[in-house]
């Protein structure tokens, strides 16, 4: 999973110009600045890139913070 957060914090970095934000576990939206949902959208879909992988509208909608995030990316990329 550490290999999820590192690849997560330059996705991150990148969708909110931020140098500063780090992907663990309990980061939320709330924590970083700009996160709204238009950003939501670039990061879901630069994640989806990043990966290889799609996420469909249920799997994202109830996500909590970057833990349950990478926990999800864990699971699609092992299928």
């Amino acid at each position: 999973m550490a290999d999820i957060f590192s690849r997560l914090t330059p996705i991150l970095r990148d969708v909110f110009d931020n140098d500063d934000v780090v992907a663990v576990p309990s980061l939320t939206a709330d924590l970083v600045k700009g996160w709204d949902s238009l950003t939501h959208i670039r990061l879901l879909v630069a994640i989806e890139e990043e990966f290889g992988i799609e996420f469909s509208a249920s799997e994202v909608s109830n996500l909590k913070n970057i833990g349950e995030l990478a926990g999800l990316i864990e699971a699609k990329v092992a299928s």
